[in-house]
């Protein structure tokens, strides 16, 4: 679905400060897998995202989005675009529309379609993000901020993207937002390639299947969750932390518990926990 190699973008490309912000990055995604992007601020992940779909041309290396090479010449940006959905951090900063339905309704009926199908995409996105009908004919200023984030991330998902990709879609909201909006992403993992750029290990560790490590620019890691969440100190050597769940576990373990490594999750602890409390009573 997704093979990037060799990519590389320098900023200020021919100035005497001209530096790399993406060096020989290599990686693959395959169709409906629910991928994460981590890495410091400035490691290179929000530059990458954007060259996903195009908004910007690398200097050196491929990207193939479904067997197609998106960095030839007389490629068709548009149709990549309409598989490829990007929703940037805070997206709601681009609603515009009187209501709820019309905004989500916008890309749709910029493609010409009949009113029947805009309808019935926008209907079908409302479901996968859990907006209710009833907010249809609302102003999409009068609702809560999380529900906000979703209607824009319905706006993209009602082009029918094969692809999604969303910059720090939780940031900014309050727990009840983030947690709904995480609900929501942990749905939309059997219909489409979803590849989440984000900061908080909880989030990653919720909803995500595999992890790709950005460093200065470069692919430092890539692996199940499980795995990227096992090197500790690797992760904290480039400035990222592991969920804290697992900390938690990793020094219980320090201590003699002998919990599994591959805890990162609270749920997954919990039942862990739990499954050890029931053998003890049993002896």
């Amino acid at each position: 679905m997704i093979k990037v190699e060799g990519l590389s973008h320098i900023y200020n490309c021919g100035l005497p400060d001209e530096r790399y912000a993406l060096k020989d990055v290599n990686f693959e995604i395959r169709d409906k897998e629910f991928t994460a992007i981590i890495g410091h601020t400035g490691s290179g992940k929000s530059t990458l995202i954007q060259h996903l779909n195009g908004l910007i041309k690398p200097h050196e290396g491929k990207i193939f989005i479904n067997g197609i090479d998106i960095t030839q010449k007389g490629v068709d940006i548009r149709q990549i675009r309409q598989k490829v959905g990007l929703v940037f951090q805070y997206p709601e900063h681009q609603l515009f529309e009187e209501t709820v339905c019309k905004d989500i309704a916008f890309g749709p009926k910029n493609l010409g379609l009949e009113d029947e199908e805009i309808k019935k995409r926008v209907l079908h996105a409302c479901e996968l993000v859990n907006i209710e009908e009833k907010l249809l004919e609302k102003s999409p200023f009068e609702i809560s901020g999380g529900q906000k984030r979703r209607v824009a991330i319905a706006g993209v998902l009602s082009m029918q993207p094969e692809i999604l990709i969303l910059d720090e879609p939780t940031a900014g909201l309050d727990p009840k937002g983030r947690d709904k909006l995480l609900s929501v992403l942990e749905k939309l993992k059997d219909e489409l390639t979803v590849v989440l750029v984000s900061h908080s290990m909880e989030d990653v560790a919720r909803v995500a299947k595999n992890i790709i490590v950005m460093n200065k620019g470069t692919v430092y890691k890539q692996g199940s969750v499980a795995e990227i969440f096992a090197d500790c100190r690797g992760l904290e050597k480039i400035g990222l932390n592991i969920p804290q769940i697992t900390q938690l576990i990793n020094r219980l373990n320090e201590f003699g518990a002998g919990l599994p490594q591959d805890i990162y999750t609270v749920g997954y602890a919990a039942q862990i926990l739990k499954d050890r409390m029931g053998n003890r009573k049993n002896v």
